[in-house]
């Protein structure tokens, strides 16, 4: 397959080129950080932003939100399925 933008550089309003469905862990951090998540059942997602802020966010599913995430918490995360993007 040949990438046409492969000499270009992402930033974050690029299209993303990384998916991960992950379970959510209070003890770990993502293995990257988000450009945005996603979420396959409405609900709440705890998680704490690269910045170091935690909170709850409510999402709905099929709805890409822009944050940057370094970790989803089990603790207060009622959504299922999530996928984070970057």
């Amino acid at each position: 397959m040949i990438d046409m933008f492969e000499s270009n550089s992402s930033g974050l309003e690029s299209p993303v080129t990384h998916l991960k469905d992950i379970t959510p862990d209070d003890g770990c951090d993502l293995d990257f950080a988000s450009r945005a998540i996603t979420v396959a059942t409405e609900g709440f997602v705890k998680l704490t932003t690269i910045g170091g802020t935690t909170g709850r966010i409510f999402m709905v599913p099929g709805v890409p939100f822009p944050i940057r995430a370094r970790r989803i918490w089990a603790t207060g995360t009622t959504a299922e399925q999530i996928v984070v993007l970057a």
